[in-house]
Order: C-alpha cells, then structure tokens, then sequence
C-alpha cells in the first residue's frame, strides 16, 4: 500500500497484487500469471504507474514551491512590503497542483481497475495445467460403499422418500430452488449444527452469526468485485449483495484493520446461506442439488502470520476433511493445478466426496490459501511487535462443508434396497434419533 500526501492530507491507495512486486520482478508475475493461461498487460500496468509516480513527483514538488512562497509572502509583509506578485505566483501554483491532483485521481482510478482484474499467483507447488483435467490426486481416503442393487441419484431417492420437493420449489422460486421436506429439512439442519459442532467444541474454532448480506467494499476485499458481478444477486437500488459465500463477511470482519501479533492466528466457523446465479453453468446439473442458486454452508476462515500460511492450509484441510471422516463417507484429495485455480487463491486443495449413483467424485469442499492477496485488497494488516511496521496477514478459508452436497452424499452412499436410508451414527443425535429415513 503506498501513502500519497494530498492537500494537507493521507489518501491510501491499496493495491491487489503487491505493486513493488510487479515493478521489481514482473517477469515473474507475467510468469505467473502465464501459469493460469491469462493474457494480461504487465506492461500497461507498469506504464501507467510509472506515469502515476511522475505525476507525484511533480505535485510535492510544486508543493514545496508553493511553501516557500507562502513563507516570503508572509516575510514581505512582515516587512510591509508589497507582495502581490507573490501572491500571484501562491495562486498559480494553487491552480495547478488542483489541476495535478485531478489528474492523479484519473490515474489512481485507471491503476485501480487495472489491478482489480489480475488475480493471484499461483505458488511454485501448484502443479502445472490447463482445467480441471490437469489436477492431481493427493490422496484417497475411505473405502467405497458396496451394493447389492444398482445404486440411485439422490433426486430419485430424495423425490421417492418425500423428502426433496424439486417442483414446487421451482413453483414458488424458479429453477435452480428446492423444498426440503420432513426427514429432508431435519438432515439439513442436523448437517449444519453437526458441523458447527465438530469444528468449534474444542475451541479451536470462533463461531460467528454474519451478516448475509455485504457492502460492495466487503465483496471487493475477497475478490469477488469486480471480475464476477454477474455471478452475483445484488439488491437494485442499494449497495447490498447477497452472499455466495460466508467466506465474504467473515474475512471482512477486520477489514481495514491493523491487528497486534498476539492476535493471530484468529479461526472462524460460521454458518450461511449461499447465493449464487451460476451464470456460467448453464445446462450443468440441471437436476438435483449439485447446483443450486441457494444452498447452505459451514465455513472456516483463517488469519495468519505469513511464514505459517503454508502449513495452515493442511492444517485447515484435514479440518474439512474430519467432516467426512466422521460420517464415514469415502473421499479423494485434489491439488487444483494453476489453469484451475480460484482468482483470489495462491494454493487450493478440492475434496471430492464419492457419488454411487452418479459413479463418480463431487466437489464438496475448496480449500485455498489466498496469502495476502485479499489483505491487501481489504487492508487488513498486523504488527508482529508494537515496535514493528504493520504488515499483511495471510488469509485462508474452506468449505466445512457444502450441506445440499453433504445430504447428497448421505442419500447416495447410505441408501438401501428398499430405498429408504440409513442416517449415519454420528447425526443421529441431531436428528431425534432417527436411525433410518423411510417414507
């Protein structure tokens, strides 16, 4: 972040990517982000901040003219002499330091839209690639289930059981919404308060209640403004947007704040609802709960020290992946390599949790290390020591996990021939005891 004297006055002015970084070792960021497949003008950036700084140059420069103007004005009249052209001169120099910091205004704006659009950089350890083809397997846990019949989808047996309304949710929202029935609204529930449960107990974790829905500020901070807006359901005529994630709120909670070191590592787990147009994934899961346009999830975020961050992320990764544990669902690991990778993510691990009736694994869960790219956006920082100048933390967060996905899981992989499901030990008592879902 660099520190522009204005008028008397200290306008920050944040930049995304760290900007000494691309001016020092662009080579590298055009490296880079050659990694994720982008074309982006390194250059152009580089032209119009070495025009910014030129331009700065100029204003403080004038502005010391403009100082030791003021100060002969003021010995002219001390003395009682004439001092109109000075004053002439103070006002000239007035007139066009205005004119530069107008200009300088322009600039800062062109920089910023510039640099709101380049995401991060991939870490040396993400692999190489293309898509989602390219990922590599991390590991593979669990045993999957085996049946003795062919087994169903979840919309089959959730429609049968009663328990997954498709078409009146549609009815009473449109596509994309689902009503959730009896057995169905009480799985739901329990996944949530379970998860909850698992991840706070022991302290670890802060549960927190967020607001569920943000200013534009909030949404720029993570990095969903503005390169996905049409992702977004923003409410017409405020500056309100619902969340597609909890991760949003959450991480914002110290924005534009300076921690002390004994502060970090700070843990969050909260509970939301998700809103999302998927407006890139017309025709995909058109049926079901794969895709939804509002869905429920257990988030975990992280703020941490820089040289933690790495090791935080495993850390936050078997965290998730405790979830599936406990239900004793069969999942598999994968590092997205750098064509895949999030905008805002340096690192991120997918779990994909086992589908029987699809016969195939499904994202259940990201988790990513964002390191500082959304501090510096939403400017949080901390100081090491009292002593020491702030710096950005590291900012980390994970699904714990996507519920509709989880009810999906549990729908598939615990399904019996009769067709009713079997609920799994550890939701029971969250679920009033109820061993198996029937109709």
């Amino acid at each position: 972040m660099l520190t522009i004297f204005r008028h008397g006055c200290y306008l920050r002015l944040k930049f995304m990517l760290d900007i000494k970084l691309i001016r020092e070792k662009s080579e590298l960021v055009k490296a880079g982000l050659g990694r994720r497949g982008m074309e982006v003008s390194v250059d152009k950036i580089l032209e119009v901040d070495t025009g910014r700084r030129s331009l700065l140059q100029d204003v403080e420069a004038k502005k010391m003219k403009l100082n030791a103007v003021s100060k002969e004005i003021g010995a002219l009249k001390g003395r009682g002499a004439e001092a109109a052209d000075k004053i002439a001169e103070m006002k000239g120099l007035s007139d066009e330091i205005s004119r530069l910091d107008e200009s300088v205004r322009k600039v800062d704006e062109e920089l910023k839209s510039l640099l709101l659009v380049i995401p991060n950089i991939p870490q040396e350890s993400v692999p190489e690639g293309k898509s989602s083809e390219d990922n590599r397997v991390y590991r593979i846990v669990g045993e999957k289930p085996a049946f003795n019949f062919k087994p169903r989808q979840h919309f089959t047996i959730g429609e049968a059981l009663g328990i997954l309304d498709f078409e009146r949710g549609a009815s009473i929202a449109g596509s994309g919404f689902t009503l959730l029935r009896g057995a169905g609204a009480l799985l739901e529930r329990a996944l949530i308060n379970f998860m909850l449960d698992l991840h706070s107990a022991d302290g670890k974790y802060t549960e927190v209640m967020t607001p569920f829905m943000v200013n534009s500020e909030s949404m720029t901070g993570t990095g969903q403004l503005p390169k996905f807006a049409e992702d977004l359901y923003r409410i017409e005529g405020l500056d309100f947007y619902l969340i597609p994630t909890a991760e949003v709120p959450v991480t914002n909670i110290h924005r534009n704040e300076t921690l002390q070191g004994s502060d970090l590592p700070r843990y969050f787990v909260a509970y939301s609802p998700c809103f999302r147009k998927e407006a890139g994934a017309h025709g995909a899961d058109t049926r079901g709960l794969i895709r939804q346009h509002q869905f429920n999830k257990v988030e975990l975020v992280k703020m941490v020290v820089p040289e933690t961050s790495g090791a935080e992320l495993e850390d936050l990764l078997l965290d998730a992946e405790k979830v599936l544990k406990t239900l004793g669902l069969s999942y598999r690991v994968v590092t997205l390599c750098a064509g895949d990778l999030g905008f805002s993510s340096a690192k991120t691990y997918d779990i994909e949790v086992w589908l029987p009736g699809q016969n195939m694994y499904r994202e259940i869960s990201s988790c990513s290390n964002f390191e500082d790219f959304q501090a510096r956006r939403a400017n949080i920082r901390y100081k090491p020591t009292k002593t020491d100048k702030p710096r950005f933390v590291h900012t980390l967060n994970g699904s714990g996990l996507a519920i509709g996905r989880t009810v999906v899981a549990i729908l598939e992989n615990f399904q019996n021939a009769d067709g009713s499901v079997t609920v799994p030990v550890p939701l029971r008592p969250y679920m009033r005891g109820m061993e198996r879902i029937g109709r």
